[in-house]
């Protein structure tokens, strides 16, 4: 099979699908190893990038998916009419932030650092693709373990989860000292 041919095939399944495709399975349909799929997918890519076209194939962990480069949504938009956008909120990306760089993690955890109640924002964070269940917790009662999926990734334009930015240390310790600060506030109320 030439190069041309493999480009084409690689093409055609990532359009078709609709999804992400694993490296392995790419392997698998054009009888190569993971490697050489993987080189011609970025090929593939390059050439995507060089001749400016309207889709581009993005990279998610170990698989690739065909989608709308981000400079062509308000044109698809004209001819679709506006999608209801997905609104994160404070409270939601809060929420979405303590499940990225903890996962997996539990509800009761998540509440723990918030300190407050974070049925809703779980719930809608679910809703939009963005996070979802990703197994039990062997302790008692199994609670449910929360990570975030591949709409996650392709929303934040990340590879992978180790693409998340770091935190810086000094920062958190700052953090920390301000909320241990206000915790041992006293509080006074005139009466």
């Amino acid at each position: 099979m030439n190069i041309k041919n493999a480009e084409a095939i690689i093409e055609a399944i990532l359009f078709t699908m609709g999804r992400s495709v694993t490296a392995s399975e790419l392997a698998a349909v054009l009888e190569q190893d993971e490697e050489t799929t993987k080189k011609l997918v970025h090929h593939t890519m390059d050439k995507f990038e060089n001749e400016g076209r309207g889709v581009q194939i993005i990279e998610l962990d170990d698989a690739f998916q065909m989608c709308t480069r981000p400079e062509t949504y308000e044109y698809i938009i004209r001819l679709t009419h506006q999608p209801k956008k997905h609104v994160l909120t404070d409270v939601m990306l809060e929420t979405l932030s303590i499940i990225a760089y903890k996962q997996p993690v539990t509800r009761a955890v998540i509440e723990q650092i918030r300190g407050v109640s974070s049925d809703h924002a779980i719930n809608r964070l679910i809703e939009y693709g963005l996070v979802c269940e990703a197994g039990r917790l062997d302790a008692p009662g199994r609670p449910i373990l929360f990570g975030t999926t591949e709409e996650f990734l392709r929303t934040f334009g990340l590879k992978s989860q180790e693409d998340l930015p770091m935190i810086d240390p000094v920062k958190v310790a700052e953090f920390k000292t301000e909320a241990e600060e206000e915790a041992d506030r006293d509080i006074s109320v005139d009466v």
